[in-house]
């Protein structure tokens, strides 16, 4: 119940003092009314709280959501998880091919460099053996127009193996680039149709 208090109590209004006692009941009933407020108020923020929420409580139908939770957690865990390891299995894959892409792509480049070094030195060795002939015979001529068609014959000679030999290391170096580079390609091909489909 409320306690009265006087501070919480309006005043009454003044009135003549020719009305006599009937004012005095009026002025009683406004200090009640004004205090009514104050008791709902106090009874119901003492009201006990399994009074105030009933509708909080659990039903019988909102078990079977609470109790399927758990069970669609573990399965999307599950196949989370499962995914998780096979991507990274899928990847460590795919990175395992593309490094035995680059080891093969440098293998031939490696042999390719080494034919063509081969093909570099034998050229430079023909050179020498065809200067080397060539001085030999202008140890022997016996006449200017002699030396100087020899010396002619001989410079014609190295321009026309020089044109012949640097287009035939200019196509085995092509081809040597498009070969080493093939595995490479291949492996971008893949990653361009394997990812370009899964975004």
């Amino acid at each position: 119940m409320a306690k009265k208090s006087e501070d919480n109590v309006a005043p009454a209004p003044e009135t003549p003092a020719a009305s006599g006692p009937a004012e005095a009941k009026p002025a009683e009933a406004k200090v009640e009314i004004a205090e009514a407020p104050k008791a709902v108020v106090t009874v119901a923020a003492s009201a006990p709280a399994a009074n105030v929420a009933p509708s909080v409580r659990a039903t019988p139908e909102a078990t079977p959501v609470v109790t399927g939770i758990p069970k669609i957690q573990a399965e999307v865990k599950t196949n989370m998880v499962d995914k998780a390891f096979k991507t990274v299995e899928d990847l460590v894959a795919f990175n395992q091919g593309n490094f035995e892409a680059f080891v093969k792509s440098g293998q031939i480049w490696f042999a390719g460099v080494q034919d063509l070094s081969k093909a570099v030195a034998a050229t430079a060795q023909a050179q020498i053996d065809a200067t080397v002939a060539t001085v030999k015979a202008l140890a022997g001529v016996k006449s200017l127009k002699e030396a100087v068609d020899l010396q002619t014959g001989l410079a014609r000679s190295h321009v026309e193996k020089v044109v012949a030999e640097t287009s035939k290391l200019t196509d085995a170096s092509l081809k040597l680039a498009e070969q080493s580079w093939a595995p490479i390609n291949a492996r971008v091909t893949l990653a361009v149709e394997k990812f370009g489909r899964a975004a």
